[in-house]
C-alpha cells in the first residue's frame, strides 16, 4: 500500500513539474519544433559532415548548422529585406511627386520632405487611383472622403510601427537564436538523446523507433511537398507576370514563392495586386482579365494537385486525407499546421497499426 501511494505522489509531483516545464518552455516550442525539422532534413548532410570530420561530432554540427544558415536562412532575410526595400520605394513614388510639388512651393511654407506630406501625397494617389478604378468599374467614389479614410488608416499604421517593429525584431531574432541552437544540439547530441528517449518511453523499443521513423518519414514528406508547389507556383506565376509584361519579375516571383507557403493566402496575394495595378493603373483591361483567369486556375490549382499526389504517394495517405490533413492542421494550429496535421495523420495510421498488431498477437496466444 505504501509503494502504491508513493507511487501515486510521485506522478502527482510529475504532471505538476511538466505542466510548470510546459509553461516555461512554451515561448519556445515553435523554435524547437522548426529546430527538429531542420535536424530531420539536413540529417543526411551532417552525417556526411561526420564522415569528413573523422567522426567528431561537434565539428560535424558546427559545419551542418552553418550551412543550414547559409542555404535557408540568409536567402530569406535578404529576400524579406529586399520586399521591404520595394515597398518603401513604391510608398516613396506614390507620394514622391506631390511632396516634391508641396516642396518646390513659392511660399517655402509647405517645403520639406515631412512625415505629414508623405503621408497626405500617397493617401490622394491611393485615392486618385480608386476613384479611377470605381469610374472604371461603374462605382462612383467621393474622392475627398477616401483621401481622409486613407490618410487616417496610414497615420494609425505607422505611429506605432516603429514600436511593434521592434517587439517583432527582438521576438524574431530570439527564436532564430533559439532555432539556430537547438539545431546543432540535435546534430551533436542526436543519438543520445535517441537512446533516452528509447529508455524512457513506456513504449517497446520497436514500437517508439516506429514512430520516430514516422517522424522523420513524413516531415521530409511534408517539408518536400511544400517547397515543390512553392517552387512551381512561383515559377508559374513568374512565367504569367513576364507574360503580362510586368516590371520586378524576379522579386514578384521571388514574393510568390514565400507567400504560397502561408496558407488560404498564398500567392493570390501577390498577383491580385498586380492584376488591379495593370487594371487600374496602367489601364491594361485585357492583359489584368487574363492574367487572373490565368492565376486563379493554373497557379493556385497547382498546389491542390501536388500536395497530395506527393503526400500519397510518399506517405501512403490518401489524397483525400492528405490535403483534409493540411487544411485542418492549418486551421487548428495556424502555418505551422501545415507540418502538423500530416503528422497526426500518420501517427494515428501508425499508432493503429501497432495496436492491430498487439490485439493479434494476443489472439494467436489465447
Amino acid at each position: 500500500m505504501a509503494k502504491i501511494v508513493s507511487f501515486v505522489v510521485l506522478v502527482a509531483i510529475l504532471l505538476v513539474i511538466g505542466g510548470l516545464f510546459l509553461e516555461v518552455m512554451s515561448g519556445f516550442l515553435l523554435p524547437l519544433f522548426l529546430a527538429l525539422v531542420l535536424a530531420v532534413m539536413f540529417g543526411p548532410l551532417h552525417r556526411w559532415f561526420l564522415g569528413r570530420c573523422g567522426k567528431h561530432e561537434r565539428i560535424a554540427a558546427l559545419l551542418t548548422t552553418g550551412s543550414i544558415l547559409l542555404i535557408v536562412l540568409v536567402p530569406l532575410l535578404l529576400l524579406l529585406a529586399e520586399a521591404g526595400y520595394e515597398a518603401q520605394a513604391l510608398y516613396r513614388t506614390a507620394a514622391g511627386g506631390n511632396v516634391a510639388a508641396d516642396a518646390s512651393a513659392p511660399d517655402g511654407q509647405t517645403g520639406g520632405n515631412t512625415e505629414a506630406q508623405e503621408v497626405a501625397a500617397f493617401a490622394k494617389w491611393a485615392s486618385d487611383k480608386l476613384v479611377e478604378l470605381g469610374s472604371r468599374v461603374g462605382i462612383k467614389i467621393d474622392p475627398n472622403d477616401l483621401m481622409t479614410n486613407i490618410g487616417d488608416g496610414v497615420r494609425r499604421f505607422l505611429t506605432p510601427l516603429a514600436l511593434r517593429t521592434t517587439q517583432f525584431l527582438g521576438q524574431t531574432l530570439l527564436g532564430l537564436l533559439v532555432m539556430i541552437l537547438a539545431a546543432y544540439y540535435f546534430f551533436a547530441d542526436g543519438p543520445a538523446m535517441l537512446q533516452a528517449i528509447l529508455r524512457l518511453s513506456p513504449l517497446e523499443d520497436d514500437h517508439t523507433r516506429a514512430l520516430l521513423d514516422q517522424f522523420d518519414g513524413i516531415t521530409r514528406t511534408v517539408i518536400v511537398a511544400t517547397l515543390l508547389s512553392a517552387f512551381v507556383q512561383g515559377l508559374l506565376a513568374g512565367a504569367g507576370f513576364f507574360v503580362a509584361g510586368i516590371g520586378s519579375v524576379f522579386l514578384l516571383t521571388a514574393l510568390s514563392m514565400l507567400f504560397t507557403l502561408v496558407p488560404f493566402v498564398g500567392a493570390a496575394i501577390v498577383w491580385v495586386p498586380v492584376c488591379l495595378w495593370l487594371f487600374a493603373v496602367e489601364g491594361r483591361t485585357l492583359a489584368a482579365v487574363l492574367l487572373a483567369i490565368y492565376c486563379c486556375t493554373v497557379v493556385s490549382m497547382a498546389d491542390n494537385l501536388i500536395k497530395p499526389l506527393v503526400l500519397h504517394g510518399r506517405s501512403n495517405l490518401h489524397p483525400l486525407l492528405a490535403l483534409l490533413s493540411v487544411l485542418g492542421g492549418v486551421q487548428a494550429l495556424g502555418p505551422i499546421g501545415i507540418l502538423v496535421g500530416p503528422m497526426v495523420v500518420a501517427f494515428l495510421q501508425t499508432l493503429l497499426n501497432m495496436v492491430h498488431a498487439e490485439l493479434a498477437k494476443m489472439t494467436a496466444r489465447e
